[in-house]
């Protein structure tokens, strides 16, 4: 080969290595706009310093959502009716999971769903409206008749691993807002440094004390974390470490209590909802959440939705005597301060 053509051909490969080492480096943020032919400081994106985290999120968001949490959560209600499987027929291996999380990145609407996913992180943390205008605008027109399931994916998304509920506001121009499934206006654990709640594990964590009988050892909480992909000792991009944020953040902030079973040999403990979980939300609202991700409603497991129900019933038996109980403190207020007024 002439030395002229030589010289083109390592130039060229020398641009192309320069190229990739260049997009490796790149966040996920970027390179699933520049997939779409967006530039990576797309303005309905935006270009923050938080995208590389954010994008840690998103793929551990991923693992959770394409594999093992529905058949997770589908043998977790299952066994408070009493048709619980055995761990190996409802949970997929590793190795059986690996193929279903490939082929859910791959599917066009899968990486859509994703990047709508960052859109509304991002207008989250800075408190921003979210148009559906801008969310066509970020995923492509040509997806325009597929935006109500890519939609529905990312909304799935964002209420499982951060308890969010993305709802409609304003339907005459089309906005949206992102409402907490629990408190997290007051700070405490559920609010850490990245600006994004972490109700969603919480969630989840009451979930399976409720589905086991409104008390789970702790066993039985890492069986259910574990297939989730969340380990003791392993730090979360969103939780940090799971056994701290569990054991002592949730229990301080009085979400959890955690405390030793009574009379065990050798000791073991368990968790049980926490004063603050009981004011904040209900079995329904929980029961509901697991259900959503098992692709069916809470009727579907009659003993978890009968127990539900008579707590919704408690609560709204307890409002009324609150109400009455005020009412009558108030008007006996009332009868003193005229009675001390007449006597004036």
């Amino acid at each position: 080969m002439p030395r002229g053509q030589k010289s083109k051909l390592r130039a060229r490969e020398k641009r192309q290595h320069v190229r990739g080492e260049t997009q490796g480096l790149k966040g996920a943020q970027a390179t699933a706009v520049e997939e779409e032919g967006f530039p990576s400081s797309c303005p309905v994106l935006g270009d923050t310093p938080e995208s590389p985290h954010v994008a840690g999120i998103l793929q551990e968001s991923e693992k959770a959502s394409a594999t093992t949490t529905p058949a997770a959560a589908a043998s977790l209600c299952k066994k408070s009716d009493g048709s619980a499987k055995s761990q190996d027929e409802e949970s997929p291996s590793p190795s059986q999971a690996t193929p279903s999380t490939e082929s859910s990145r791959k599917d066009p609407l899968t990486r859509k769903a994703s990047m709508l996913v960052q859109f509304l992180i991002e207008k989250y943390k800075m408190k921003e409206p979210i148009m559906k205008a801008d969310m066509l605008k970020l995923i492509n027109r040509k997806y325009k008749q597929q935006f109500p399931e890519i939609l529905r994916r990312a909304a799935e998304r964002m209420e499982l691993i951060f308890g969010l509920e993305l709802k409609e506001t304003n339907p005459s121009n089309n906005s949206y807002d992102l409402i907490s499934q629990l408190d997290v206006t007051k700070g405490g654990s559920l609010c850490g440094g990245t600006g994004l709640p972490k109700t969603g594990l919480l969630m989840t964590l009451l979930g399976v004390i409720f589905v086991n009988g409104n008390r789970a050892t702790e066993k039985d909480i890492w069986e259910f974390l574990n297939a989730l992909g969340i380990y003791a000792g392993r730090s979360h991009v969103l939780f940090g470490e799971p056994r701290k944020f569990i054991t002592k953040d949730l229990v301080q902030d009085k979400y959890l209590e955690y405390r030793q079973v009574p009379n065990s040999d050798p000791p073991c403990y368990e968790f049980l909802w926490g004063p603050r979980a009981q004011a904040e939300t209900t079995k329904m609202k929980v029961l509901e959440f697991l259900a959503k991700y098992n692709d069916t409603v809470p009727s579907s497991f009659p003993a978890l939705y009968e127990e539900a129900l008579r707590d919704e019933e408690e609560r709204a038996g307890a409002r009324v005597a609150a109400t009455a109980s005020s009412t009558v403190t108030a008007s006996a207020s009332s009868r003193a301060k005229s009675s001390r007024f007449s006597r004036v």
